[in-house]
């Protein structure tokens, strides 16, 4: 491994090691599903303030320049922090009972002072219930970790943040699979298949939001500009609205998100797109469904008031320019349910050709959910964009063998897997299909299997799978996946056993 490799490495197992420090401090103090939070505001107003620091320390060392000047700081894309709000006030009031006010105070000039910050930032660490002693703890932890703009300008570190916190005690918060965090390796196969180069982006449902950020890293390496795009976007949760505003404001991307219920509230009903990316919470129940029978977006057939699935497909559909495409995240039942008029549903999403592409994805991809998943992809126009005219015809992908297992339970796509799924997809706007991983099956196809859109209807089996093989062949080919298979339940049982055991209990 190259030495900057290890360096970043070592650096973000550090980062790690800290984190988990600084939510150990607040673990028996306040509730699971708000101390990241308190972790994360903190670690935001640090960021900026290092930023700020750097570029003051710049100009002051240039005689020309003004240290004190606003519009500095405005040119180089770095937040105005003023006096009482910077990081060395923070740290100076750790050990004093009033440093929840402090801090508090520090949010409050920061928001007055930058207008894209107004209302996002948390101003609530001055509560009683907030233990000052740990909470002054905490400071002098994230304060020993450092911000360099060169060593993150390649990383998203508030998302990286909100991965550890979400990832590591999602359990305890009872999140529903899938609500706010979509996974990187997830976010970056949707991305490098609809190639948002230039145009409006739209998000749904935007969680913390690493859509954007990854779009916005998509058209960098392209070199593509900031200028190029512009994303809108609504969250329903206001708290993870304004972890998301924070995010964005992080990384500079202008854009236009709201909060507020996508399907009772839609805030942008006008809204026309380039491109959607989302991550709808997978199979809820609880939509407002029974309010909304009649609704404009449901062209294709009202969805069922006990799901939201196809509520979500249409919704989206919806927001698409004529030339638009769509890719999102949704549960592997969406490909076959056909409860309460589902299946009708897609039967006409089906016909009127709108579906561009399925890919059935591995399992234990997400932190807070074991549901299979898939990704779709919508477009309202195969012909377009100068590649084959795609008409009557949807690309089915096999990726369920894909990804490296990162702990026990969680797997990740690599880079070559992601770009073997978003090359097969660009190939395919020419032409592909490959036995067993990829099959671009015709409409009529669809229909003789009731427009059910499961990969094993259109894909088939793998070349070692074929009948012409023996018995002894297709065994050398099962038996190892069976072996690790087996032994990953071995795992899983000794680590369950583990943690019962330390709870007093015993299988």
């Amino acid at each position: 491994m190259p030495k900057s490799s290890k360096s970043s490495s070592n650096n973000e197992k550090n980062l790690e090691q800290k984190l988990c420090a600084s939510a150990d401090k607040l673990r028996n103090n306040i509730d699971a599903a708000e101390y990241k939070h308190v972790v994360l505001g903190l670690i935001f107003i640090k960021y900026i303030s290092d930023s700020f620091e750097e570029l003051y320390q710049e100009l002051a060392d240039d005689p020309a320049s003004d240290p004190e000047d606003v519009d500095e700081y405005t040119a180089e894309n770095v937040f105005w922090v003023p006096e009482e709000s910077r990081w060395g006030v923070i740290v100076a009031d750790a050990r004093n009972s009033s440093i929840g006010t402090t801090i508090d105070t520090a949010m409050r000039e920061i928001m007055k002072s930058n207008e894209s910050l107004k209302g996002i930032l948390p101003t609530n660490y001055g509560r009683p219930e907030l233990d000052k002693q740990k909470l002054g703890e905490l400071v002098d932890i994230i304060h020993n970790i450092k911000f360099d703009e060169s060593e993150h300008s390649e990383r998203n570190v508030l998302g990286q943040v909100y991965e550890y916190f979400l990832g590591n005690f999602a359990s305890a918060e009872g999140k529903k699979g899938g609500e706010f965090y979509i996974p990187k390796s997830v976010v970056e196969t949707l991305v490098e298949i609809i190639e948002p180069y230039n145009g409006r982006v739209y998000e749904p449902c935007c969680g913390s939001d690493g859509m954007f950020v990854q779009s916005r890293k998509f058209i960098e390496r392209h070199g593509g500009s900031d200028e190029d795009i512009y994303v809108y976007g609504q969250e329903s949760n206001p708290t993870i609205w304004k972890l998301c505003k924070m995010n964005l404001a992080l990384h500079g991307i202008d854009n236009d998100v709201r909060t507020g219920d996508t399907f009772r509230q839609d805030k942008l009903p006008n809204l026309k797109v380039d491109y959607i990316l989302a991550n709808p919470p997978f199979n809820i129940s609880d939509w407002g469904g029974e309010n909304l029978q009649d609704d404009v977006r449901w062209k294709y057939g009202t969805p069922p008031k006990g799901n939201a699935n196809y509520a979500w497909i249409q919704h989206m559909i919806y927001h698409l320019k004529p030339t638009g495409i769509a890719g999102f995240v949704l549960a592997n039942g969406s490909l076959s349910s056909n409860s309460s008029g589902e299946g009708n549903v897609r039967k006409n999403i089906v016909e009127e050709d709108l579906i561009d592409c399925i890919v059935a994805m591995p399992d234990k991809l997400f932190y807070n959910t074991s549901i299979p998943c898939c990704l779709w992809f919508v477009t309202r126009d195969k012909k377009n964009h100068g590649f084959r005219d795609r008409s009557g015809e949807v690309l089915f992908i096999d990726a369920r063998d894909m990804g490296e297992m990162k702990d026990r339970r969680h797997r990740e796509l690599t880079e070559d897997d992601i770009q073997t799924i978003a090359q097969t997809y660009h190939k395919w706007r020419g032409e592909c299909d490959e036995k067993g991983f990829c099959k671009s099956a015709t409409l009529e196809n669809i229909e003789k299997h009731d427009h059910v859109l499961t990969h094993g209807r259109y894909v088939g089996f793998k070349e070692e799978m074929l009948d012409d093989e023996t018995f002894e062949e297709k065994m050398d080919i099962l038996i190892p996946k069976l072996r690790k298979q087996l032994k990953e339940l071995d795992e899983l049982d000794d680590e369950i056993g583990s943690n019962l055991g330390e709870i007093g209990y015993s299988l």
